[in-house]
């Protein structure tokens, strides 16, 4: 008789425990449709997190309506010219988000006789549909704020809502267009400037997997680009090449992807490697012969091929004569050149061997100054760092401390440059 009467307590505790969440619930939908939100929002807490009523789908929609009862009653306030708080209409946009896709999610749960009724869907999907374009406007807002997160939140939810599975079925429910890309784009730049590189790199793959739309804030390599960024970021060097081989081949006629590679083989020694994706380079960009002309030359140059590097910075020189990079490199070409057969001269006993050395020596220190002495004009008439200015006379100087010492008056030009040079 106790057994049975305490088994009834049980179940009478039970029944009332659910019948007071069941009332919460129905407590929080009269206040939601009192528009007291603040009590609204106390009762579905409630319900939220007891085992009882947690798992109901209902739960989760009286949640997210009140989010949207708080947003559209900002937004109706903005509509009609009265005063409106923007951070709380947002903020309500938000809080509805979450919560209505839980209630779908739990809506398509089989009941004991495996089938689904969702009831909620239609009216969840609708609200979503209709609410779809103020996630923009939620991170506009949110960007103004420098609170990056939270708009690298609503850029994110506006370019999820399209792949929800409740609109599976219905392919054209959204158009997916030059501005729904460039919301992608804007996800992805604003956790970069929350420095969340986790999260962007994670967007940054999923916007490279997916059909790109032509728009006018990016473009498709632009992808890469920052995807090659953020590995930098996270000092992920492997990563980093990755990307740049990939993006070398999807995107030949970039300017960013080649000559980071190219940057990369140098750095490790492996100059045929460089001088192969710089030919590429060329091929793909002919007019960018000032910059990768004189890398390629450099590289020759480092090799001790100087004639081959002067063919190539006379490639880059007859496209663009006034390219400093060019003209300073074919300078040190010569010079280099006249500077190993000085010392090699200086070895020599044979006079008449360093007699025509000397011959040779000075020939190349000539030949160094039409181009160096045009770059030093160019950087002055540009205004250039000082210190490049001051390494570019120091060459020159050099050149005409040389060219006195072999017998060639350049006693006047080097007084100029050291009195430049405060010597």
């Amino acid at each position: 008789m106790r057994k049975l009467l305490f088994l009834t307590m049980i179940a009478l505790f039970s029944a009332g425990t659910l019948f007071a969440q069941k009332s919460a619930l129905k407590e929080a939908k009269r206040a939601l449709g009192r528009e007291e939100l603040k009590e609204a929002r106390t009762m579905i807490q409630q319900a939220s997190t007891h085992k009882e009523t947690a798992g109901d789908p209902e739960t989760w929609k009286i949640m997210g309506d009140i989010g949207n009862k708080a947003f559209d009653l900002e937004r109706t306030n903005a509509m009609l010219g009265k005063p409106a708080n923007d951070k709380a209409m947002y903020d309500g946009l938000m809080e509805s988000y979450m919560p209505y896709l839980k209630a779908d999610s739990l809506g398509q749960l089989p009941d004991d006789k495996g089938r689904v009724k969702n009831k909620f869907r239609k009216d969840i999907s609708g609200v979503l549909r209709a609410n779809h374009p103020f996630y923009i406007n939620g991170g506009v807002y949110y960007n103004d704020q420098k609170d990056y997160n939270k708009a690298t939140d609503f850029f994110q939810i506006y370019w999820d809502i399209p792949y929800l599975p409740m609109f599976e079925d219905q392919p054209d429910t959204f158009v997916l267009d030059s501005t729904y890309q460039t919301i992608k784009y804007y996800a992805i730049i604003t956790a970069i400037q929350a420095e969340d590189h986790e999260r962007a790199l994670a967007m940054l793959q999923r916007a490279s997997k997916e059909p790109f739309i032509e728009n006018s804030a990016y473009k498709e390599s632009d992808l890469f680009e920052l995807m090659a960024s953020e590995y930098i970021s996270l000092e992920d060097s492997a990563k980093f090449i990755e990307v740049l081989h990939e993006g070398a081949k999807r995107f030949p006629e970039s300017k960013y992807f080649i000559p980071n590679l190219v940057n990369v083989f140098i750095r490790q020694g492996e100059t045929n490697k460089a001088i192969e994706y710089l030919e590429q380079a060329l091929q793909n960009d002919p007019s960018n012969a000032c910059d990768l002309n004189s890398v390629k030359g450099a590289l020759l140059a480092e090799q001790g091929d100087f004639d081959e590097a002067e063919k190539e910075y006379n490639k880059a020189l007859a496209q663009d004569p006034n390219c400093e990079r060019a003209l300073e490199a074919i300078a040190v070409n010569y010079i280099l050149q006249a500077q190993n057969l000085k010392e090699k001269t200086a070895m020599m006993s044979d006079r008449q061997k360093q007699v025509e050395n000397d011959s040779i020596t000075v020939g190349y220190y000539q030949k160094s100054l039409p181009s160096l002495e045009k770059f030093v004009e160019l950087l002055k008439e540009r205004n250039a760092d000082p210190s490049i200015l001051e390494s570019a006379l120091l060459k020159l100087r050099n050149v005409y401390y040389n060219l006195s010492g072999l017998g060639v008056d350049k006693s006047t030009e080097l007084q100029e440059v050291e009195k430049e040079l405060n010597l």
